[in-house]
C-alpha cells in the first residue's frame, strides 16, 4: 500500500511538473517564436515576385515594439518585393499603444514594389480607428479600403492588388474593388480581406490568391481536441484552401495574441509566397 501511494504521489508530481512546463512554454516561449511558411505559386508573370504577408500583430503589453523589432528583422531577411499586412495592428489601442516606436520600426520594412495594408476589426475598434491610417501611412504603407491598385513590375508585368474594409466593424464593398480592375489582364491578382470566412463571397471573381488573417490559427492546437474558433473564422482557420480551380485562400495564423497571451501548437508565422513564371 505504501509503495502504491509513493508511486501515485510521484505520478501526480510528474504531471504537475509537466503541466507547469507546458504552461510556461505557452506563455513565455511559443508566442515569441517565429516560423517561415514558404509557398510557391505559378503565375502569369514573366519574372519572379516574392510577396510576404504578416497579420494580426496585436501590439500589447505582452507583445511590444521590442518584439516587433525582431519580427521586422526576420521580414527583411526574406527580401520581400511586396509586403502585405492583413490587419489588427494593436490588441486594444486604448489600453496600450506606442505609436512613435511603431512608426519607426514599421518604416524599416523594405519592399521595392510597396507596402500595403487593410483594416482589421481591432483597427476599427478599441480607439485605434482614430490613428491606424495615420500610423500606417507614416510607416510607408498604402491602405487599401474597398479599392485596388495595379503594381507594375520591372519586366512590365502587372499585379492587381486589392483590399476590403473589415467585415465585422467596417463596411466592405467589393464594387469599389471591381471598379479598379484593369482592362488588361494582370499577370497575377491578390485580394486582401481580414476575416477568412468572407472569402466564399469573392471566390468566383477571378482572383488568383485571397489573403486573410483574424483567426490566429486558434492560438491553441492540441491533438484530438477541437480548435478554438472566432467569428468569421470558423470555416477557414489557417493555411491554404483551394476555393476553386483558379482561386486559393491563404489564412495567416497571426503574430500576437488576443484575449489570453498564450500560443500552443500555433507558432507565429511570416508567410512567404514566391510567384513563379508559369513556364518554370
Amino acid at each position: 500500500m505504501v509503495k502504491f501511494l509513493k508511486r501515485a504521489m510521484l505520478l501526480v508530481l510528474l504531471l504537475a511538473l509537466l503541466g507547469a512546463a507546458v504552461l510556461f512554454y505557452a506563455l513565455k516561449v511559443e508566442p515569441y517564436r517565429l516560423k517561415i511558411d514558404h509557398r510557391t505559386f505559378s503565375s502569369g508573370l514573366t519574372q519572379e515576385l516574392r510577396v510576404v504577408q504578416v497579420s494580426d500583430i496585436q501590439i500589447s503589453e505582452h507583445y511590444t515594439t521590442r518584439n516587433l523589432e525582431q519580427l521586422v528583422d526576420r521580414v527583411n531577411q526574406q527580401n520581400p518585393d511586396l509586403f502585405l499586412f492583413t490587419g489588427d495592428l494593436y490588441e486594444v489601442y486604448n489600453t496600450y499603444h506606442q505609436d512613435e516606436d511603431l512608426i519607426r520600426i514599421l518604416s524599416r520594412i523594405q519592399a521595392p514594389y510597396g507596402k500595403f495594408a487593410i483594416w482589421g476589426n481591432r483597427d476599427r475598434g478599441g480607439g485605434a480607428v482614430r490613428t491606424y491610417e495615420s500610423i500606417m501611412e507614416q510607416s510607408g504603407f498604402q491602405i487599401l479600403c474597398n479599392e485596388g491598385v495595379t503594381v507594375t513590375l520591372e519586366s512590365g508585368d502587372t499585379v492587381f492588388l486589392a483590399g476590403l474594409d473589415d467585415a465585422l466593424l467596417g463596411e466592405p464593398n467589393i464594387d469599389g474593388v471591381l471598379e479598379d480592375v484593369p482592362a488588361q489582364q494582370p499577370g497575377y491578382s491578390i485580394l486582401m480581406t481580414h476575416e477568412p470566412d468572407t472569402a466564399d463571397l469573392y471566390a468566383d471573381l477571378g482572383f488568383d490568391l485571397i489573403l486573410a488573417g483574424h483567426s490566429h490559427g486558434g492560438q491553441v492546437s492540441l491533438p484530438f481536441l477541437p480548435h478554438i474558433t472566432t467569428s468569421m473564422a470558423r470555416k477557414y482557420l489557417d493555411g491554404l484552401y483551394p476555393l476553386n480551380d483558379q482561386t486559393t485562400l491563404y489564412v495567416h495564423s497571426g503574430i500576437g495574441t488576443s484575449r489570453y497571451p498564450i500560443r500552443l501548437g500555433v507558432v507565429p508565422e511570416i508567410a512567404v509566397f514566391d510567384l513563379k513564371p508559369a513556364a518554370e
